[in-house]
């Protein structure tokens, strides 16, 4: 009787141990994730640049570090300095960029990556069609991006 007992509570708690489960932590962001948002990203069209001329000087944001607490480390390249800065896309299209900083080299033509630096930091809105990444402020000024990896 008391092997029955034994064999019977221990199959128990076997079957009790095999049907626990964690919950996944989701993530908090889903507005990122649904969009694909963490890519590198190649600007197109900003201020009176010419797409040619964000070509040219390699112009790109890189948004592919992993998501902490709904925040992405990114980097950002504009021809002469390496940018980094922290990014928050939130739901309903807004965005958060802060921690702007960059390396500092002297370059002879540094007015795209003065002016990309100003700029990206007051971007509040973002929006995804297709393969095009938009990040606008509160006056109406964008940045257009296209992702790096679209042929």
């Amino acid at each position: 009787m008391k092997k029955i007992l034994v064999s019977f509570f221990a199959i128990l708690f076997l079957g009790i141990l095999m049907n626990c489960t964690s919950a996944a932590k989701q993530n908090t962001q889903p507005a990122a994730r649904d969009y694909k948002i963490q890519r590198e990203w190649m600007l197109v069209a900003f201020g009176n640049y010419s797409k040619p001329d964000l070509i040219k000087k390699g112009a790109k944001i890189d948004l592919t570090a992993n998501m902490e607490d709904g925040k992405i480390r990114g980097g950002a390249f504009m021809g002469c300095n390496n940018v980094f800065f922290t990014s928050e896309f939130k739901d309903k299209g807004k965005v958060k960029i802060s921690g702007i900083g960059s390396t500092l080299k002297a370059c002879p033509d540094m007015s795209l990556e003065d002016d990309f630096s100003k700029s990206f930091k007051n971007m509040t809105k973002y929006s995804v069609e297709g393969h095009f990444l938009t990040l606008s402020d509160d006056q109406g000024n964008q940045m257009k991006f296209v992702a790096a990896d679209w042929d």
